[in-house]
């Protein structure tokens, strides 16, 4: 029997109201998109493969985990995981961009503006074998992006305003760009708040708005970190 890979989620942000009710912190809104992945791969839930704590680094920057203590993170990587071949590290969204930070990449404002809501990802011959989709589909609240690939990484795919969708090394590091754990509830949330704080002007609003309930492949990406950690 296979040993149980313990994964610790860094939650490195706070969700708005509505989605803090529903899931309680960005921690339970990943295991449920996790708990999804690990049904598309046969398995009752996440939790049987998976031993998952939650970390909430962005109020308490004492609460990381000890690296001799997990197998995986998911969200931000770090310095002394990226350089443990053991740990795993997936990245998403943020997490994507502190990887690529912590490996020397520069990171920055996009000058293409910003990505939300869902957009369409043109995926790499890796990526393809990896979400098992031809192209993805994926939620997407961002603006500030990767500029390139560290070395020795596999591209994952791009759109046309963000070149680096994703990385990979194999049994190492895996990261996205967009937001496979975001639903079409917890987006409308997102794009609204923005909207009414004036984030996002009334022709950008409507532009995301629009794109919300669009479907998405978030379970497919969901599914490709579970088979990632057991690779």
């Amino acid at each position: 029997m296979k040993a149980r890979t313990r994964l610790a989620i860094l939650e490195c942000d706070t969700p708005l109201p509505g989605t803090a009710a529903q899931y309680g912190g960005y921690g339970g809104v990943f295991k449920a998109l996790l708990n999804a992945g690990a049904k598309a791969e046969g398995h009752t839930s996440a939790e049987d493969i998976l031993d998952i704590s939650t970390h909430q680094i962005e109020s308490d920057l004492d609460n990381y985990p000890s690296i001799a203590d997990v197998d995986a993170l998911l969200l931000t990587g770090s310095p002394s995981a990226l350089q443990s071949k053991r740990v795993r590290v997936i990245g998403v969204c943020f997490g994507h961009q502190i990887v690529a930070r912590a490996l020397g990449v520069e990171v920055g404002r996009n000058p293409d503006g910003w990505e939300a809501a869902v957009n369409n990802v043109q995926l790499s011959k890796k990526g393809q074998e990896l979400f098992r989709v031809d192209n993805l589909r994926i939620h997407q609240m961002h603006r500030d992006i990767a500029f390139a690939y560290p070395e020795g990484f596999e591209s994952l795919g791009s759109s046309p305003v963000c070149s680096v969708q994703g990385m990979y090394s194999p049994r190492h590091v895996v990261t996205v760009q967009g937001h496979p754990e975001f639903t079409g509830p917890i987006m409308k949330e997102i794009v609204e708040t923005r909207h009414k704080t004036g984030i996002f002007d009334d022709e950008a609003y409507k532009t995301h708005a629009k794109n919300v309930d669009l479907p998405h492949d978030g379970v497919a990406v969901g599914a490709a970190f579970i088979r990632f950690l057991q690779e």
